[in-house]
């Protein structure tokens, strides 16, 4: 399995932008999930983000949260979740990302769910509910079982702070375009990409944008200010479409010749 810095040193090798899509567990039921997971993969994904459904999300629009309760409507449970991509998860090699809330794990056990994401080889986890303050709960357990914790900066944090959790974060740093929930949108906040250049300034780690890219014309605009992208709403809608060759062009967008 590759890691996530092994991932993006790849990439940058190739000239390439990373691109992180996100994905529902059991949206479509987990069968669909090794289907999904091996597309990505093939299509040119740098990692994969996958979502936890949770009934209360915080973080979610519309689309996501949809997506979360067809998930949990079907069965889907983290547990379940785990054994699906044991079954699995040797035919990969792509860096795979969990996104989830602190209840969850609270519920499952910390260390036990770290457990299980190791045996999963799940690379890094994302919990958006959780702030720097408070991760003590969750540090000790990640790093024995060798699950980085992604960190996100939003635009409202101060820059001494994104600096802060920047030189604590593994993997990428997460930055958050918009002062809202996910979901897609048509235009940003003009200051947006200087925002976006004085992060990676400060950041030791890779700089992915996350939140409304829906786009492959966002894709090639947020690029020029950072080492990446995360796309969640749209791939989750492109999938509910099964169009798929639009999941692909968004991920071409990340390619040198595409620039």
């Amino acid at each position: 399995m590759a890691t996530i810095a092994e991932a993006f040193a790849k990439v940058q090798e190739n000239g390439d932008k990373g691109f992180v899509p996100y994905i529902m567990a059991g949206d479509g039921g987990l069968e669909t999930l090794e289907e999904k997971i091996k597309f990505l993969e093939e299509s040119g994904a740098t990692a994969i983000e996958v979502g936890i459904p949770f009934s209360d999300p915080v973080a979610d629009g519309p689309i996501i949260q949809a997506a979360g309760i067809r998930a949990l409507k079907a069965g889907t449970t983290l547990n379940k979740v785990f054994n699906t991509i044991i079954s699995f998860r040797k035919e990969t090699s792509i860096p795979l990302v969990f996104m989830t809330y602190i209840n969850p794990i609270l519920s499952y056990g910390v260390e036990a769910f770290f457990k299980s994401c190791e045996e999963a080889n799940i690379n890094g986890l994302i919990v958006p509910d959780m702030p720097m303050e408070e991760e003590e709960i969750l540090l000790n357990a990640a790093t024995k079982h060798q699950v980085e914790l992604i960190r996100l900066v939003t635009l409202t944090s101060p820059m001494e702070r994104i600096a802060t959790i920047a030189n604590k974060g593994n993997g990428f740093l997460y930055a958050v375009t918009v002062t809202g929930i996910t979901g897609a949108r048509t235009t940003f906040q003009e200051h947006l990409g200087p925002h976006l250049l004085k992060v990676k300034e400060v950041s030791p780690i890779p700089v992915l944008a996350g939140f409304g890219i829906s786009t492959p014309e966002h894709v090639k605009n947020m690029t020029q200010y950072c080492d990446g992208v995360i796309v969640g709403s749209k791939i989750v809608e492109l999938f509910d479409k099964n169009d798929l060759e639009g999941i692909k062009a968004l991920i071409n967008a990340t390619k040198k010749v595409a620039n």
